[in-house]
C-alpha cells in the first residue's frame, strides 16, 4: 500500500511538471504573437499570468522536496525527482523571459529591421522546449541529445540576427535627434529580445540535459 502511494506520488510529479511546462510554452507562444502584432493587450496578458507560473513552481519545488526527505529515494527515482526539480526551475525561468517579451510588446518596430525574422528564432526555441518535456516524458534520451544540436542552429540565427540589426543602423540615413533616440530604443529592444531567446534556447537545452541524465545517468550534456 505504501510502494502504491509512493509511486502515485511520483507520476502526480510528472504529470505536474509537464503541465507546468504546456502552461509554460503557452505563455512563449503568446508573447511570440504579442511581439508579432505589436499587441501591448495580449503582451500584459503574459506578464500578469507569470504569478500562476510562480505559485505552480514554488508548489512543485514543494512536492519534490517531500518526496526526498519523506520517502528518501534511490537510484532512479532520486534521478527523476532530482531533474524534475532542475526541469521546473528552468521553465520557470522561459516563463520570465517570455514576461520580457511581453513587455516589448507594445513598444518593438520590428519593421523597422525587416532583415530580422523575430518569429523564426522563437518558434526554433518554443519546438526546442516542447522537443525536451516530450524527452523527459517519454523516457527518449536521443530527443534530448536532438535539443542540443538544434541549439547551435537557435545560436546562429541570434548572432546572425543581432549582427543584421547592427548593419542596418550602420546604413541608416542620417537622422534628427529625435529619430535617433527613438531608432535606438527599438535597437535595444530588439536586441533585449534576441538575447532572451537566445536564453530560452539554452534553458530548452537544461531541460533535455536533466532528462537524458535521468534516463540514462550520463551527465555528457550537464554543464
Amino acid at each position: 500500500m505504501v510502494r502504491k502511494q509512493y509511486q502515485t506520488q511520483l507520476d502526480e510529479l510528472r504529470d505536474d511538471v509537464l503541465y507546468m511546462s504546456e502552461v509554460v510554452a503557452e505563455r512563449l507562444r503568446m508573447a511570440l504573437d504579442a511581439l508579432e502584432q505589436q499587441d501591448a493587450e495580449l503582451g500584459e496578458e503574459v506578464i500578469t499570468g507569470d504569478a500562476e507560473i510562480n505559485e505552480m513552481y514554488l508548489e512543485l519545488e514543494q512536492d519534490c522536496i517531500d518526496l526526498i526527505a519523506l520517502q528518501q529515494p534511490v537510484a532512479g527515482d532520486l534521478r527523476f525527482i532530482a531533474a524534475s526539480f532542475k526541469i521546473i526551475t528552468d521553465l520557470e525561468r522561459i516563463a520570465d523571459l517570455a514576461t520580457n517579451l511581453g513587455e516589448y510588446a507594445g513598444e518593438a518596430h520590428q519593421e523597422v529591421f525587416p532583415d530580422v525574422d523575430i518569429q523564426l528564432i522563437g518558434d526554433e526555441t518554443l519546438d526546442m522546449l516542447e522537443i525536451s518535456m516530450d524527452a523527459y516524458h517519454t523516457e527518449n534520451a536521443d530527443l534530448g541529445y536532438e535539443v542540443a544540436e538544434r541549439d547551435d542552429k537557435v545560436d546562429e540565427l541570434c548572432e546572425s540576427a543581432s549582427e543584421a540589426v547592427v548593419r542596418d543602423l550602420i546604413q541608416t540615413e542620417e537622422l534628427d535627434e529625435g529619430n535617433v533616440q527613438a531608432t535606438m530604443r527599438d535597437v535595444s529592444r530588439l536586441l533585449l529580445t534576441i538575447r532572451d531567446l537566445e536564453r530560452v534556447g539554452d534553458h530548452a537545452v537544461n531541460i533535455a540535459a536533466r532528462a537524458v541524465y535521468m534516463i540514462t545517468n550520463d551527465d555528457d550534456l550537464l554543464y
